[in-house]
């Protein structure tokens, strides 16, 4: 049963234009009616259903603004990057002591890096990380030997693009606190990631199919893109 508090946020959004994203963020904070900061979230629908098979997509977009969100990171590396990770704000960081933990079922972080000198003895624990989505994946930038930049960037806005079966990504693009224009500089860089994904894709027609745009507890708004993607 609907709340009382979401029985008074815009009703039949869905009979609405679609309109863009400039216009539509005012709209969607107005409907954070709760007592926390909500994540103002996009939901895509690409053209995943081709001829010769589904699109997977599946990378990382560093939001220039931010989202708002505090994630915990671990690091896998040789005793002599320690530091390193320890100085870029890793929350956790070991060797082969760790790994052990892990392969125990010890998972308390979100996103896990690590060197490609570790990799190999991490690939054994596929089982345990992949299920969780966080097996460290070179494509996605988290096994590396720049441990000091990989970590920079998940602790400062990074987040991961990726479809589910029926072609839908969603992703968020900050908090209602945010400032319009460091919310836009997010969308942007989203729609720019699938632009360029797109350009490595066997495609036939567009991208991109529906975009929406909501807050965690409001009602969805469709978005106009600037162009077709």
């Amino acid at each position: 049963m609907a709340s009382k508090r979401f029985k008074q946020l815009s009703k039949k959004t869905n009979e609405l234009d679609s309109e863009t994203i400039d216009k539509l963020l005012p709209l969607v904070k107005k409907n954070c009616t709760t007592k926390f900061d909500e994540s103002i979230d996009l939901s895509l629908q690409v053209n995943n259903k081709q001829k010769k098979g589904e699109l997977n997509i599946r990378t990382i977009v560093n939001l220039p603004g931010g989202n708002g969100k505090k994630i915990k990171v671990a690091v896998v590396c040789e005793d002599s990057k320690s530091q390193e990770a320890k100085d870029a704000g890793a929350d956790i960081v070991g060797s082969d002591e760790f790994i052990e933990k892990i392969k125990a079922g010890e998972l308390n972080f979100e996103k896990l890096i690590c060197t490609p000198g570790m990799m190999v003895k991490l690939s054994k624990l596929g089982k345990i990380l992949g299920p969780k989505g966080l097996m460290p994946n070179p494509k996605l930038g988290s096994v590396s030997n720049n441990i000091k930049q990989v970590v920079t960037d998940a602790k400062s806005g990074q987040v991961e693009i990726r479809n589910d079966k029926d072609g839908n990504i969603g992703v968020s693009i900050g908090k209602k606190s945010f400032k319009d224009d460091k919310l836009l500089k997010n969308f942007n860089a989203i729609l720019e990631t699938l632009e360029k994904e797109k350009g490595n894709l066997t495609l036939k027609g567009e991208l991109i199919k529906n975009t929406f745009i909501t807050s965690s507890m409001g009602v969805s708004y469709k978005v106009k893109l600037g162009k077709s993607i």
